[in-house]
């Protein structure tokens, strides 16, 4: 928030007050003063003081009052005396800043901007106008990562990632949940745009090791307008819900990465049913037991290759050829066949989803 807006504010007040009045912000620097001589001051002291205590104080002839929360202390109120009428001043010098502040911000936030882009509260057409009023950059690629936090902890998870990415100029980090919080990051170099998963590790990594909670990130598309960005969060969000079928050993997940795991998390259930009973016939992918889907995913993992596969699994080859004559007898797809193979995988694949969205019939 400007300091002038905040001094003219004070000019206007000081007349109805006939008290010397300021403002402190978070450095303990006098931003705004009735005295003008006093602006510039630093009162360190003070911040400490309030910080420790986040209430109304007496300090030296003065009354202080803080504006923010006890995570953050934004601004400090001060008022010339030490009596009930000071305290009184001081109180409403407080709502009347922290209001104006939350409209001044609401206006001029570009954060808030972003905000409302990603969650489809700001009309089209408004959002250029909006750029420009904020002199917002549209012309570089940005990213939405949504990174949800698994489990709790005494440090907030907005805070955690507002630490790791304090760039407010190039960085967006936004709360959209408890647990989850968006960051749309700027690519301005060709390393930054090649480098998109990293961020995503980097994320994952430094919460895990610094404060011993798990998180898993989606990973939205690249966009080159600011109006993508609501397209890009989508699909972050889409890149979680699918990994929470397909990928569930993943901590990062990339949209452009789903393949066709994002084909099949779009189709209805019914629909997937009827493909499931066309393929196989009844029960005959229940009967597969836990050793032979064992054998299946590391033929599918080594390009059904049965040397390499027997290799990796430490079975001799023809005990691999009898267990896919084995799969090739109860569901009638023989996976040396890559027609099969397909039909089969993508089958399995469409039975993680089936399991994960149950439907009544």
């Amino acid at each position: 928030m400007s300091n002038k807006l905040f001094q003219g504010l004070i000019y206007q007040m000081k007349e109805a007050v006939d008290r010397n009045i300021g403002i402190i912000d978070d450095k303990g620097i006098i931003i705004a003063c009735s005295q003008l001589t006093r602006i510039g001051e630093t009162h360190r002291e003070i911040l400490e003081e309030v910080s420790y205590t986040f209430d109304t104080i007496v300090w030296d002839g003065y009354t202080y009052r803080p504006i923010g929360s006890h995570a953050r202390i934004e601004y400090i109120v001060f008022v010339e005396g030490q009596d009930d009428n000071a305290k009184s001043i001081s109180s409403l010098l407080s709502i009347s800043f922290s209001n104006i502040k939350t409209l001044y911000d609401e206006k001029y936030d570009k954060t808030n901007f972003i905000k409302n882009i990603i969650l489809d509260n700001i009309l089209p057409g408004d959002i250029y106008i909006k750029s420009k009023e904020l002199h917002f950059d549209n012309e570089v690629n940005r990213v939405v990562y949504l990174i949800r936090f698994l489990n709790k902890s005494d440090v907030v998870p907005f805070d955690i990632i507002q630490n790791m990415f304090p760039d407010k100029g190039r960085d967006y980090v936004i709360s959209v949940g408890e647990s989850d919080i968006v960051l749309v990051k700027e690519l301005k170099t060709a390393s930054e745009n090649k480098n998109i998963e990293s961020f995503a590790r980097n994320i994952v990594d430094t919460v895990s090791s610094e404060f011993y909670m798990k998180v898993v990130v989606g990973i939205g598309t690249v966009v080159t307008s600011i109006k993508e960005l609501a397209r890009s969060y989508k699909d972050a969000q889409v890149a979680l819900e699918v990994g929470k079928v397909f990928d569930t050993e993943k901590s990062t997940i990339n949209y452009e990465s789903l393949g066709i795991g994002r084909l099949i998390y779009q189709l209805p259930t019914t629909l997937c049913e009827m493909f499931l009973q066309e393929v196989f016939k009844r029960g005959s992918l229940e009967s597969l037991d836990r050793e032979t889907l064992m054998t299946i995913q590391a033929f599918f993992d080594n390009n059904l290759n049965v040397s390499e596969t027997s290799r990796k699994l430490f079975v001799h080859r023809n005990t691999l050829v009898y267990r896919l004559e084995k799969i090739k007898k109860l569901t009638g797809l023989d996976l040396r066949e890559f027609d099969h193979a397909i039909t089969f995988k993508v089958a399995l694949m469409v039975k993680k989803y089936v399991i994960s969205k149950p439907t009544n019939f």
